[in-house]
């Protein structure tokens, strides 16, 4: 009976807990819901520092800036593009350098071949007959020489052809000592009784058995040709020869005739000789359809020197002298107008007849044993262009 009055007791305990504990946490509710609904901003009652270093203070603000205005236009212009580099090339003359080499200076000169982007350096050889080997070898890129040389030097085998042409008719003559005989044409008669010098192959191999027929040289007071080693002035003025079979005849009579010395001209075509060009450009055979582009930019170069040339001759002379005054004296200039005459002004331009004309002589004359086809000895690099693009 005790036990059950007990537990009735505790159960009468716990609801009245249970409804006192319901009655304080609703009236809670009620105080917090007030405070939320009060529109009474928050304060911060106590001091927010930051840390130092992350903004400047005021002491140390920066100036304010006004706002960047895109520019409308380029200030400064743009620096110059460079100028892509010219091609640079050599060329070896066939001696010093002269006024027959007048389109290859106008073209260096006016810039010419710097507007087909090419730099052209001109060598002077220490002697004449090393051009064509330079050439052959691959140590230069282009020579000078005359047409009968690169015919002889083809038939050795040298891998050199004719590109351009600068003067179209021969530069050298026979040069005799002594006034021209009455009528001129005994001069021609007189020739193989005669003692000849020669500078060159050319002179030697061609012109000596044509002047000297077979039938001559077999007398027993026959005086054999001599080498003049380039210094044909000296042996005439000295007597040691009685000719030059290879003389320049624009300037040897008139060096000897300051000396006192009289000299008469034997042209080549009066002694069978045929017509020919007397200074052409050279280059390297193999290297040919590779290279023919920069060929033909160079001779589209010496086109416009050599026709800029023959429209202003006295400008072309002084520009001459003003680049190269060791060409200033009066034997060039007198020489002047007649090499004029005689620049090829399309250079580029090629005569076949006459290469195959020169060929039948060397064959028929004895000199050769053989005929080189004109494919062999000359092109133009123009249309070696032309084919390429087909």
């Amino acid at each position: 009976m005790l036990n059950a009055f007990l537990r009735a007791r505790s159960l009468v305990s716990l609801t009245l807990f249970v409804f006192l504990l319901f009655s304080i946490s609703a009236s809670y509710a009620d105080d917090d819901s007030e405070t939320v609904s009060n529109n009474e901003p928050l304060v911060l009652e106590s001091d927010v520092k930051l840390p130092t270093g992350l903004w400047p203070t005021v002491e140390h603000e920066l100036p304010e800036e006004a706002p960047e205005e895109a520019p409308s236009m380029a200030l400064t212009p743009p620096p110059p593009l460079d100028p892509p580099p010219l091609k640079q090339l050599s060329l070896m003359l066939d001696w010093y350098i002269s006024p027959q080499h007048a389109a290859l200076i106008v073209a260096k000169q006016r810039g010419l071949l710097a507007a087909q982007g090419l730099e052209l350096e001109l060598l002077t050889p220490a002697d004449p007959s090393i051009a064509i080997k330079l050439l052959a070898a691959g140590e230069i890129d282009l020579a000078l020489t005359r047409q009968p040389l690169l015919h002889l030097h083809a038939h050795d085998g040298a891998s050199v052809t004719r590109i351009g042409t600068l003067v179209e008719t021969p530069l050298n003559a026979v040069i005799v000592a002594g006034s021209a005989p009455t009528p001129p044409n005994e001069a021609i008669h007189q020739l193989a009784d005669l003692h000849y010098g020669f500078s060159t192959r050319e002179g030697r191999d061609v012109l000596i058995d044509q002047l000297l027929p077979y039938s001559v040289r077999q007398i027993d007071d026959f005086t054999p040709p001599e080498s003049i080693h380039f210094d044909a002035a000296s042996a005439l003025r000295e007597g040691r020869v009685d000719a030059i079979a290879d003389g320049f005849f624009h300037t040897l009579p008139q060096q000897l005739a300051a000396d006192g010395v009289i000299t008469h001209t034997v042209r080549y075509h009066d002694i069978d000789i045929p017509r020919h060009d007397g200074l052409i450009l050279l280059a390297n055979s193999d290297a040919m359809s590779r290279r023919a582009a920069t060929w033909s930019r160079v001779l589209i170069a010496l086109e416009e020197a050599s026709n800029w040339i023959i429209e202003n001759p006295e400008a072309a002379w002084s520009l001459l002298i003003n680049a190269h005054p060791i060409l200033d004296n009066s034997v060039n200039e007198r020489a002047w107008d007649d090499l004029l005459r005689r620049i090829a002004i399309s250079p580029a331009a090629l005569d076949a007849r006459r290469y195959v004309a020169f060929e039948s002589y060397l064959r028929q004359s004895g000199i050769t044993e053989t005929v080189l086809p004109v494919s062999r000895l000359a092109v133009n690099p123009h249309t070696l262009i032309d084919k390429s693009q087909e």
